[in-house]
């Protein structure tokens, strides 16, 4: 019997010293998968000689998901996930790597962009208008919609705004959402425009129609920005929370809802194909990354290991409820809109346009395509995110 293992062993050793480190990575999590713990073990172990969250993009991003496979080899995703929570970095130090990530990227800014040039048009001849944002963050997005109206034809109108917010945001932020809606107001009052905010202290999986504050008499646009993916659905709870909220969206006949959401599909993909899409897709987002910044960057470094090393860990280590990242590709979100009852809204040029003046200022390998009535933002060949406009 030790024999045997020992023979095996040595085939494993055999096999692997031919791979590459993907194929390694997805030896492994194959491995994983079919619980052969003895590959998984020699395959982890040739893996951590090989990984670096300062080589290239490839083992940067094994690292990450190495660490994924240990934790749910042992069972221990969410512990692990909670205990990345725990030792999170201060929230100022937090937020100065999520602005490092805003800067070298253009995610972000094709999420801003492409809602604001919607909303705006959408908003064009309106007095009194209402704007709910169920990912506000730090409300950095709607400056730049407050300086557009005060510039309107006519006046700007009276505008309000609904910021809900996750515990994750208020951390980050250093505090509650009065902070957002002070930084808005001062904005407001230098651009005069009319302004009033409410927030609501919530995940979206407990927001109900009376925390929204709606008004009659307003035109209402709400706000999806990355944050969807973050609703369980009828795969994790009976709740299903995903589409309970996008009813109730529609229920409050909004003039218009823009979505922005990662275009990868992890949501009820067993753990193998799931593993494999993740590899795929934070490749593409990695090589991105390292386009912008030397390898030894510090900043880059920590940037990747706070905002993005957690979500792999939970995407490749988490199950049920733990498994917060369950991303949909755009094909899907498209039937749960219109399961809703949404229609889609077709995207004016002035969008893309918008995008693509934003998009000089990055690598010449970012694209934009438009398809199926949507907005393709790309990595090379690979699509990363979706912008789309509802109602």
């Amino acid at each position: 019997m030790q024999a045997l293992m020992v023979l095996r062993y040595d085939k494993i050793l055999e096999t692997a010293h031919n791979m590459d480190l993907q194929q390694l990575l997805i030896s492994c999590a194959k491995a994983v998968s079919e619980d052969d713990m003895l590959t998984a073990d020699v395959l982890m172990n040739i893996l951590e000689k090989r990984v670096s969250v300062s080589g290239e993009p490839l083992q940067r991003l094994s690292a990450y998901m190495l660490e994924g496979l240990r934790a749910r080899l042992l069972a221990s995703g969410s512990i692990i996930y909670r205990k990345l929570k725990c030792n999170e970095p201060t929230s100022s130090e937090l937020m100065s790597y999520m602005h490092v990530l805003y800067q070298i990227c253009p995610y972000y800014k094709f999420a801003y962009t492409s809602a604001n040039v919607v909303i705006g048009e959408a908003m064009k001849n309106e007095k009194r208008i209402h704007i709910i944002d169920f990912q506000i963050a730090q409300g950095s997005q709607w400056v730049s919609l407050i300086q557009a109206l005060a510039c309107r034809p006519g006046g700007p109108p009276y505008t309000r705004v609904t910021g809900v917010d996750d515990s994750q945001s208020a951390y980050a932020r250093g505090g509650g959402l009065q902070l957002v809606g002070q930084r808005l107001a001062k904005v407001a009052e230098a651009c005069g425009v009319p302004f009033e905010f409410n927030g609501a202290g919530m995940s979206g999986c407990e927001v109900q129609l009376e925390n929204l504050q709606v008004q009659h008499g307003e035109a209402l646009a709400v706000n999806f920005p990355y944050m969807l993916h973050h609703m369980p659905d009828e795969s994790v709870s009976t709740a299903n929370h995903r589409d309970r909220l996008l009813r109730l969206v529609k229920s409050l006949s909004p003039k218009v809802v823009t979505l922005v959401e990662q275009e990868s599909n992890t949501n009820t993909a067993p753990f193998f194909p799931r593993f494999c899409e993740t590899l795929d897709y934070y490749t593409a987002m990695f090589e991105s990354i390292d386009a912008a910044r030397p390898r030894d960057d510090r900043q880059r470094i920590s940037a990747e290991e706070h905002c993005v090393a957690r979500d792999i860990v939970n995407i490749i280590a988490c199950e049920g409820t733990e498994r917060v990242e369950r991303h949909e590709l755009f094909g899907k979100w498209r039937l749960r809109l219109t399961m809703a009852g949404f229609s889609p809204v077709p995207l004016n040029s002035s969008v893309g346009n918008a995008i693509q003046d934003m998009l000089n200022d990055y690598s010449s390998n970012y694209c934009l395509r438009e398809e199926n009535g949507a907005l393709y933002l790309r990595w090379k060949n690979r699509a990363l995110v979706t912008s789309s406009a509802w109602r």
